[in-house]
């Protein structure tokens, strides 16, 4: 049986992304339009798919790492401030992820029944969004393996 694990990161969340989109599970908030996805960004993200594939990915960490809570996931998808450190003489500082794009992600993905809350312990996959990732990675594990493949000859 073919696990997240048995796949590369990159084409299991291009997928996911995919599957996500064709259910509608996930929706972009309005928000998104105007707000940076961590502290040590200056512009919010360019990607027209940056929602999907941040649900996809929050999807796939939280059944890796699960359970996790926000704070965890901040660190995890933030990043270096530089700042206007024109000499660099300082040290380097890091800088957290958006936590309301975080937190909204994940509980858009709780309300399609893919990642489920635990009591005082985080969230963590469910039984559907963990068959989600199995099955999805099986279908990226075949492609991977098809040598008729353009993208990969």
């Amino acid at each position: 049986m073919t696990t997240v694990y048995d796949v590369p990161a990159e084409d299991l969340i291009e997928a996911l992304a995919e599957t996500l989109a064709e259910e509608e599970a996930v929706e972009q908030p309005e928000w998104l339009a105007f707000t940076k996805s961590g502290a040590d960004r200056e512009l919010p993200p360019e990607q027209d798919d940056f929602w999907i594939r941040r649900a996809a990915s929050l999807l796939r960490k939280v059944a890796i790492d699960g359970p996790v809570g926000v704070g965890a996931l901040q660190t995890e998808y933030g990043g270096s401030k530089q700042g206007s450190n024109r000499y660099k003489v300082r040290p380097k500082h890091s800088a957290d992820g958006s936590g309301n794009v975080i937190r909204t992600a994940l509980q858009q993905l709780e309300t399609a029944g893919y990642v489920e809350t635990g009591e005082g312990e985080g969230r963590s996959a469910s039984a559907d969004g963990q068959a989600l990732l199995d099955e999805t990675a099986a279908e990226v594990l075949e492609d991977l393996d098809n040598p008729a493949l353009e993208r990969y000859a």
